[in-house]
């Protein structure tokens, strides 16, 4: 009850202090309006209105003060958890607030101690952009230079025979010269291509399509060369040298110095496939040669990587690629057998990685190798009949 009775004093006390307040304040807008009488009446009211709000907001914020300390009143304990938490909040704050200055003052102090790095990265921005236009520029003057060369070339092959005065005659015998040596060339290639045909499945076919591609080449151009009476311009560029001669020529050397200058049939580098040096040799001497290659100190290839054989209709072949891990180089080697018997040493002695190839060899080429441990078919039957890749197969079963 005595709070109560001193909610409804401190109400009576806050109504006339606004009360008060407002006559005080009616009056000085009274005395004002005295010294101005040209202002609206409407001011009053307004005045009056706020009066009566501030007097309510005033006496609503003591009640509920009041009401908040009889709640504090009634729980002691709460203000104490209320404090704790409000100082942890606090210093929470705190904490934070000082943390966000550290870092601001770190780095600020990191953009003082280094203040040339944005001018760095400018200059190497800068740098950049030039490098790119120069090379741009260089590309572009490397483009027109090549046009103009172009353009200079066709020029020079579009003279007719009377620009050029009595050069007729001298460029139809050109010509002939030309197609004689490609037509020189393309037999050339044609028995090189035969030869190497065994080095891979697709070599033969592909040594051929080379071959038709250049003699048709020069045909055509033969044939403008007579018809227009042009000169070539373009000289024609000589093969460079293997980068495997010298291997080769190691090879060559070391086989005649110790078994003679009789085992090899012939040796060359192998531009079809990736210029492997290759040994041409005879049907009675391949086991000593490949036994030689083996363990002689000099070569030592202990690695035997492909064997396969290759039916040429004239003939059959044996191809066999050998690998030196301690000198790091490559060899091949080749046989050459009668297609009607076509026998050969097996090389399962030297490498018992030739069982398995020498046995695909005689399943589907009917190749036989002597002192072979197991020689038997691997992908057809015992009872098939005939070896699918000779050429001249025939399915003996028409149905399969």
């Amino acid at each position: 009850m005595s709070g109560e009775k001193d909610l409804e004093q401190l109400k009576r006390e806050a109504a006339e202090k606004a009360k008060a307040a407002a006559l005080a304040k009616k009056k000085a807008k009274e005395q004002q309006e005295a010294s101005a009488p040209e202002a609206p009446a409407e001011d009053e009211d307004m005045t009056k209105k706020k009066a009566a709000a501030a007097a309510k907001a005033k006496a609503a914020a003591l009640a509920k003060k009041k009401a908040q300390e009889q709640q504090e009143a009634s729980a002691p304990e709460a203000p104490a958890e209320d404090e704790d938490m409000a100082k942890k909040k606090a210093a929470a704050a705190a904490k934070a607030k000082a943390a966000a200055l550290a870092k601001k003052k770190a780095q600020e102090q990191q953009e003082a101690s280094a203040p040339e790095a944005p001018a760095e990265d400018e200059d190497m921005a800068k740098k950049k952009a030039a490098a790119a236009a120069k090379a741009k520029a260089a590309a572009a003057a490397k483009a027109k230079a090549a046009a103009a060369a172009k353009a200079k070339a066709a020029r020079a092959n579009a003279e007719t025979p009377e620009e050029t005065g009595g050069d007729d005659a001298k460029a139809k015998a050109i010509a002939a010269a030309k197609a004689k040596a490609a037509a020189a060339a393309k037999a050339k290639a044609a028995a090189k291509a035969k030869q190497e045909g065994g080095d891979a499945g697709g070599d033969d076919a592909k040594a051929k399509a080379i071959a038709a591609a250049k003699a048709k080449a020069s045909a055509a151009a033969a044939a403008r060369a007579k018809a227009g009476g042009k000169t070539a311009t373009a000289p024609v560029e000589e093969e460079k040298p293997s980068a495997n001669q010298s291997y080769l020529d190691k090879y060559v050397k070391v086989i005649e110095q110790h078994l003679g200058n009789e085992v090899l049939e012939e040796s060359y580098i192998n531009r079809l496939s990736k210029d492997v040096p290759t040994l041409v040799v005879k049907r009675d001497t391949y086991y000593k040669v490949v036994q030689f290659l083996k363990y002689n100190e000099q070569l030592g290839f202990d690695y035997l990587s492909e064997l396969h054989g290759v039916d040429y209709e004239t003939h059959m072949e044996v191809y066999v690629h050998l690998y030196s891990y301690k000198n790091s180089q490559s060899v091949a080697v080749k046989v050459k057998l009668d297609r009607d018997e076509p026998v050969i040493e097996s090389l399962c002695p030297l490498w018992a990685g030739a069982n398995w190839p020498e046995c695909e060899a005689y399943d589907l080429l009917g190749i036989k190798f002597l002192n072979h441990p197991n020689l038997h078919r691997i992908m057809l039957g015992e009872d098939w009949v005939g070896h699918p890749l000779r050429k001249d197969y025939e399915p003996y079963d028409v149905e399969v």
